[in-house]
C-alpha cells in the first residue's frame, strides 16, 4: 500500500498481537489479496446490539459507520423473523408468495404514485445494474451521467459509472462523470456539458444516476441545480435514477427517501443496504412504462431476490423503522449531533448533512484540507473504540452514519471522543 490509509497493511503483521495476526494470515491465504481489512490495527467482532459491536474480548465499540444494519445490529424483530421464515420455507420468486406481493404493496406506497413497481434483486450494486440495465432499454440509449466522484455498486456495469471506485479515466467510454467537484462548480453547466460530450461521440443519454446524499462525494444532502440536471437528461431522451442505496429508509430523517428531500421526482430508483438490516435484499422501483419497455425485450429472475427469507427481513426492517419512529429519531439526533461537532471547532471547517449521515470537513495545521490528519482521526477514533470512515475524493470528509438506534447517549460518547482526538492530534 502507498500513501495514507485506514486500511490494515499486511507488511505490519509482525506487529499485532499472535492470535489476530494468525486469523490475519489465515484469511490472506484463504480470501487473497484483493480484500481489505478496516483500520490500522484490524478488529474481530462477534456480537451487536443497536449501535453497538462487542469485539471477541469484549469490548464495546460505539458504531458511528455501518449504515446496512439501519434498525440496529441484531434487532429482535429482525432476527425472529428471518428464523422464523426459514423455518418454514425458502424459494424464489417463480412461485406465488403472499408475503412477498404485500410487502411490494407495503413500499410502494411509501413512494411516490407515478412509481408503482418494484423488481427484487439481492444487493444495491444488482439493483443499480438493472436499473440501467430498464433505462437503456425503455430509451433505447446507452449514455450515462454521474457525479464527480461517484459510488453505485461492483458489477461491471455499475463499476465501470463508478469514478470512486475505478477512476475517472477507467469510466466506460458511454459514461461521463461531472468534471467540478460537488459544491465547487456549476451541476448544471457540468450535466450540459457531460450531454454535449456524449453526442460528439455518437452517444444518447440514458440515464442521470445520482446518490441522492452523494455519500463518496463528500456527503452533500442538498444539491443545487439537480432539478435542471434531471431536466436537461429529460429533455435528451435520458432518466434520471435516484440512487437510494445509502441515504434510504429514512436514515436522512425529514424522509424517507433522498429524493423527497431534494424536491425531484426520480423514474427509477434503488434500494439496497438497509432494506433488511443486513439480510441480502435489494430493489429498483419504478414508473410502470419504464418496466413494460423492459417487459418487451427482456424477462427477469433473480434466482435470490426478493426469497420469502428476504422478504421477511425486510417486512420486519420497516415495521421497525415506522413503530419505532427511527426517522424522527434520526432527525433530532442527527440534528443534535451535527450541533455539537460543529462547536467543536479546531480542525472542524464544515459539518454537512441530514439525519444520522453526517461529512465533517477537518483542515490540518496549515488550515488547509489534511488527508493524511483526517486518516489519523479516525485511527484515533477507533483507538477510544468508536468507528466511522472517510469520504470525499480526498478523504478529508469523516463519514458518520450510523444504525438508527444512536441514541443521545451515543451521541455525547462520539462528541467527547471527537474532542479527545483532536486534541491529541492538533
Amino acid at each position: 500500500m502507498t500513501g495514507p490509509t485506514t486500511y490494515f497493511d499486511p507488511a505490519r503483521l509482525g506487529e499485532l498481537p499472535p492470535d489476530t495476526a494468525d486469523l490475519v494470515r489465515r484469511r490472506i491465504a484463504a480470501l487473497g489479496p484483493a480484500y481489505r481489512l478496516f483500520y490500522r490495527e484490524p478488529l474481530e467482532f462477534v456480537r451487536g446490539n443497536a449501535a453497538h459491536l462487542t469485539t471477541a474480548d469484549g469490548v464495546d465499540y460505539l458504531d458511528a459507520y455501518n449504515n446496512v444494519p439501519s434498525v440496529g445490529h441484531a434487532h429482535p424483530r429482525v432476527v425472529a423473523a428471518i428464523a422464523e421464515q426459514a423455518a418454514k420455507l425458502n424459494t424464489h420468486t417463480r412461485y406465488l408468495d403472499a408475503a412477498t406481493v404485500a410487502y411490494a404493496e407495503d413500499l410502494l406506497g411509501t413512494f411516490p404514485p407515478h412509481l408503482a413497481n418494484v423488481m427484487f434483486t439481492c444487493t444495491g450494486s444488482e439493483a443499480n445494474d438493472l436499473a440501467l440495465k430498464i433505462a437503456k432499454i425503455a430509451t433505447g440509449a446507452t449514455g450515462v451521467i454521474v457525479t464527480r466522484n461517484a459510488y453505485h455498486g461492483v458489477t461491471t456495469e455499475v463499476a465501470a459509472v463508478s469514478p470512486s471506485l475505478v477512476g475517472p479515466a477507467e469510466l466506460a467510454p458511454w459514461a461521463r462523470a461531472t468534471a467540478s467537484p460537488i459544491g465547487a462548480g456549476d451541476l448544471v453547466a457540468d450535466v450540459r456539458a457531460a450531454i454535449d460530450d456524449l453526442a460528439a461521440a455518437g452517444v444518447k443519454p440514458a440515464a442521470l444516476l445520482v446518490d441522492t446524499v452523494l455519500a463518496s462525494d463528500g456527503v452533500h444532502p442538498d444539491l443545487p441545480g439537480l432539478a435542471e440536471a434531471v431536466a436537461l437528461v429529460r429533455a435528451a431522451g435520458g432518466v434520471f435514477i435516484a440512487d437510494e442505496v445509502q441515504p434510504g429508509f429514512g436514515r436522512l430523517g425529514s424522509h424517507l427517501w433522498g429524493f423527497a428531500q431534494l424536491g425531484i421526482d426520480p423514474d427509477l430508483v434503488t434500494l439496497g443496504k438497509p432494506m433488511g438490516n443486513g439480510h441480502p435484499i435489494a430493489a429498483v422501483v419504478a414508473r410502470p412504462e419504464l418496466t413494460a419497455a423492459f417487459a418487451a425485450r427482456s424477462r427477469y429472475f433473480n434466482t435470490f431476490g426478493g426469497n420469502p427469507v428476504a422478504i421477511a427481513a425486510a417486512q420486519a426492517t420497516l415495521d421497525v423503522l415506522r413503530d419505532e419512529g427511527l426517522p424522527t429519531h434520526a432527525h433530532r439526533v442527527g440534528t443534535r449531533l451535527r450541533e455539537g461537532i460543529a462547536a467543536l471547532g479546531g480542525p472542524v471547517a464544515a459539518v454537512r448533512g441530514a439525519g444520522l449521515f453526517l461529512g465533517v470537513d477537518l483542515v490540518g495545521a496549515e488550515g488547509t484540507p489534511d488527508e493524511a490528519f483526517t486518516l489519523d482521526v479516525v485511527d484515533a477514533m477507533r483507538r477510544r473504540h468508536v468507528l466511522l470512515a472517510t469520504a470525499g475524493e480526498t478523504n478529508t470528509t469523516l463519514k458518520i452514519r450510523p444504525p438508527l438506534p444512536f441514541d443521545d447517549a451515543d451521541a455525547d460518547r462520539l462528541l467527547d471522543a471527537l474532542a479527545q482526538s483532536f486534541a491529541e492530534l492538533t
